[in-house]
Order: C-alpha cells, then structure tokens, then sequence
C-alpha cells in the first residue's frame, strides 16, 4: 500500500472560514434588511424582545454591519472588474 492510497485521517468535513464568506451581495441584502426588522422589533418592544435592550441593539448592530460590509466588497469588486474590462477595450491595438 503506497501513501496515495491512504486518505489523511485529519481531513474535517467543512471548510475554514467565517460563516458569511459565501453569502455575496443577495445575502448581504437580506443580512440588512433582517438587522433592520429586528432593530425595529426591539424598538417596539414585541414579545421576545431582550431585557436588556442595549445588549440586543448590539447584536443587531453587528449583524447588520457583516451585511454592509459584504455588500460594499461586492459593489468594489464589481466596480474593479468593471474599470478593467474598460481599460482592455480603451486600449489601442498593437500589431
């Protein structure tokens, strides 16, 4: 038996990284929009709201803050490829 045979015993079955690494811009969307339901949840006091309202605005806060973040990385990712695509076709052709 060669050592390609052997699988690596240590092999995890999920992946590293942050839990919102593939959301892209449609998850961002509706990672702000839930933040902003949820503030006005806590604004109107509905059942379930927390006790401590400062700890649930917190949360919330940062929920929404990971979907901005996520969409404003797609906007500029958006915008590079659209500048580079630009640049290539402005571009005079050598012979």
């Amino acid at each position: 038996m060669s050592d390609k045979d052997v699988e690596p015993a240590d092999e995890r079955g999920y992946e590293l990284g942050p839990w919102w690494m593939g959301l892209g811009t449609a998850g961002a969307v509706a990672l702000i929009v839930f933040g902003g339901l949820v503030a006005a949840w806590f604004f109107f006091r509905l059942p379930g709201t927390p006790e401590n309202l400062s700890t649930g605005y917190y949360q919330v806060a940062r929920l929404a803050a990971v979907g901005l973040v996520i969409a404003g990385s797609a906007l500029l990712g958006r915008r590079r490829t659209r500048t580079a695509a630009d640049e290539e076709t402005n571009e005079p052709e050598r012979a």
